[in-house]
């Protein structure tokens, strides 16, 4: 038996153990093979296999995909609009008959269920994402079980581009509450090392020790119907998760008892190893969307991998508008928490710190950002 053989079998051991668990379901997964809307009887199966989970003592978080689909369905819309307006009206109309789904199907069993709607903006925005844990946090020790969807009635992004049919939401809600395990629950049983829908000889991997570019390069693109996302949202998420510490399996959502299996220590689907957890701050400053960019010359871009400060005099250039707080881009290379807004920068672009109180004010630090308010990212990565 090899190391990662090993080790597989120890990781799918350890999922029996995970005592908090993010559930995420696709679109097509939960939608109904009849084309009759969101398929009620897979969310009473899923109930019950919730149930089973809670009667062990597990913490389960569901992030929900259908809401768009359902409303469509219910205007009679037998494919997916392309107007904005429209997909905001059709989330608008299903979002409540989806939550009144989850309600009617849990109840049954004795399980309450709490509707939480979030931006992207709620995650890139450091008090946001701390008052949502704590939200969250409240409903598990009540024995409730979240269910979270993106917010696409009010949403100013294109929807389902935010978060790739929730794929990367289910990770950022696991990294934040700091889950152990992840599902996703996709129309697709794993990871291969090629598109099995083009190549017949494509092999699923059943374990990835670690999430690397050729991983990336055998991911196909979007999703179909009314689902935004594909294989590569799938795989941004994982990075996510992994950095949190979470290891995430990817399965076939219409496996029979796919969670509870999964949970037993199955081998069901793909299983991605987790990394060495970072820290709260550095995973958010990391995954944040960043709000700008900012451009700085050789010698600075040097000095900030050397974990050093970065300092006015070695900026050449400031892209869009943000504000003091906000998670902005180095030369693609590195992300920071900026202590000036973008106004007050492009007026001390190039000059030394001691010249910041004669131009600013009183009142201001003298770097732009410090250490520990950076994290340097990993080499350019596929998109």
């Amino acid at each position: 038996m090899s190391d990662d053989q090993y080790q597989h079998t120890i990781s799918r051991e350890q999922l029996g153990k995970a005592r908090r668990i993010v559930i995420k379901i696709g679109t097509q997964t939960i939608s109904d093979p009849r084309g009759s809307g969101i398929d009620k009887d897979y969310i009473h199966e899923l109930s019950r296999q919730c149930e089973a989970l809670h009667s062990q003592g597990r913490q389960i978080l569901i992030v929900s995909s259908g809401a768009i689909g359902m409303g469509a369905h219910s205007l009679g819309l037998q494919q997916r609009s392309q107007d904005m307006a429209m997909k905001q009206a059709c989330a608008s109309i299903g979002q409540p008959l989806l939550m009144q789904t989850y309600r009617d199907a849990f109840s049954q069993r004795g399980m309450a269920v709490a509707q939480i709607l979030v931006t992207r903006d709620q995650f890139n925005r450091r008090d946001s994402f701390n008052n949502l844990k704590r939200s969250v946090e409240k409903l598990l020790q009540l024995g409730v079980i979240p269910v979270i969807n993106e917010n696409d009635s009010i949403s100013t992004e294109e929807i389902g581009r935010a978060f790739g049919d929730n794929d990367q939401l289910s990770a950022y809600v696991a990294s934040k509450i700091d889950a152990e395990l992840l599902i996703i629950l996709s129309d697709i049983d794993g990871l291969y090392d090629a598109n099995p829908r083009e190549n017949p000889d494509a092999r699923k991997l059943s374990y990835i020790p670690r999430l690397e570019n050729h991983h990336r390069e055998a991911a196909g693109g979007r999703g179909s119907g009314f689902s935004t996302g594909g294989m590569r949202t799938k795989l941004k998420a994982v990075d996510i998760a992994r950095d949190a510490g979470c290891r995430v399996v990817l399965a076939q959502g219409r496996e029979e008892d796919a969670v509870t299996r999964i949970c037993a220590g199955e081998n069901l689907g793909s299983l991605f190893e987790s990394a060495v957890p970072m820290k709260q701050r550095r995973r958010w400053i990391k995954h944040a969307e960043a709000s700008g960019r900012i451009v700085v010359d050789n010698g600075a871009l040097e000095a900030m991998r050397e974990h050093r400060s970065l300092l006015p005099r070695g900026i050449i250039s400031v892209e869009g508008v943000f504000q003091r707080g906000d998670v902005v881009l180095v030369n693609d290379r590195i992300k920071l928490v900026t202590a000036f807004d973008s106004g007050e920068l492009e007026k001390i672009i190039g000059r030394h710190s001691a010249e910041i109180p004669g131009i600013l004010g009183q009142g201001h630090p003298d770097v732009i950002a410090r250490p520990e308010d950076m994290v340097i990212l990993e080499e350019r990565l596929l998109p």
